[in-house]
């Protein structure tokens, strides 16, 4: 007998997105018998009036408020009010696109492996010119230290990956998301999945299509997240960071230790290495992905740009939360 499945979307301002991905999430739920929730965070742009409209015809769809708005919030959510008598629990990114059959496929394949959880690869697809060098970054090892989800290897056991499916007994037996992170949930949920003996399997059978941020600000601020996110989950579990987590971690030394370069110019040293180093290997990104995103000769240094943005802020937000950390009273980090 099929298992039963929720599929949950955790949405906040996301009204240009909602309608046409519920219009294509609806085709998998009448094919599954699946119940749809969309956990709002508070939008503001009408994303739950479509909602609400869409599901006034449609009995699979349900809107909920999540007060606290985070992603993580919202699966709980969702989790703790329809998750009773089901099997697994599909998480579904709002501003992602998806193939028709993602849902079946990622349950298809918990039912023929006996896993705990399905996480997908993810490849980063741009529009504008920015976006296309930030995903000419992101999916390459100049922009994620090879991470097996976001470069394409096949089928395997992994640590972790990008949230697609969870069996719900697992789910509930290790708590849920902690909704103290705001960034680096995923990481951390797999984390205790792991030390509780269940499995994380990185599927070849679908995927999902992310679109990056459009500006160098989000970008930055994204990454700065993403490091004070992995920083708080090293200290919470006294985690060894892997050799790809600590590279970036030299990055906002390097940029402080260039300010000495008004003593000494051979404080910069460190700094044109690794900006050359960008660079070079943005190049090779660009060379390997040309036929996807098409970038001209003279945009190509922006691929190393985007790089940049992103190490230097997953860094600064690393090291920021440490010394917060470190400088917190008891109680209170």
């Amino acid at each position: 007998m099929s298992q039963s499945c929720l599929i949950v979307v955790p949405t906040l301002n996301e009204a240009r997105h909602i309608g046409p991905l519920l219009h294509d999430l609806l085709v998998e739920a009448e094919a599954m018998d699946a119940r749809i929730v969309v956990a709002d965070g508070g939008s503001t742009d009408g994303t739950p009036a479509i909602v609400t409209d869409i599901a006034a015809t449609q009995k699979r769809v349900t809107l909920i408020h999540n007060p606290k708005r985070i992603q993580s919030a919202a699966m709980n959510l969702a989790v703790a009010e329809f998750g009773d008598d089901t099997d697994f629990v599909i998480r579904i990114d709002a501003h992602g696109k998806y193939p028709a059959d993602y849902c079946r496929k990622l349950l298809a394949e918990a039912e023929r492996l006996g896993v705990d959880s399905i996480v997908v690869p993810m490849t980063t697809v741009g529009r504008s010119t920015f976006q296309r060098a930030v995903a000419t970054a992101q999916n390459s090892l100049v922009g994620t230290g090879g991470s097996a989800h976001r470069t394409g290897k096949s089928a395997q056991q992994v640590d972790h990956g990008h949230h697609a499916l969870m069996s719900i007994p697992a789910y509930r037996a290790v708590g849920g998301y902690d909704e103290s992170f705001r960034f680096n949930e995923d990481a951390e949920l797999d984390y205790r999945l792991g030390q509780a003996g269940y499995r994380v399997w990185l599927t070849d059978a679908t995927s999902m299509t992310y679109f990056p941020r459009s500006t160098a600000s989000g970008l930055f601020k994204q990454y700065f997240g993403y490091g004070g996110g992995r920083a708080r989950n090293i200290v919470k579990h006294r985690m060894k960071p892997r050799i790809r987590q600590m590279v970036p971690l030299v990055i906002l030394p390097t940029v402080l230790l260039a300010v000495l370069s008004i003593v000494h110019w051979g404080f910069l040293i460190p700094l044109l290495a690794w900006g050359l180093a960008c660079f070079a290997l943005g190049a090779v990104a660009a060379r390997q992905h040309v036929k996807e995103y098409g970038l001209r000769l003279v945009q190509v240094p922006l691929v190393g740009v985007a790089a940049m943005i992103m190490h230097f802020a997953w860094s600064s937000g690393f090291w920021l939360h440490l010394v917060r950390t470190a400088t917190a009273r008891p109680g209170t980090a």
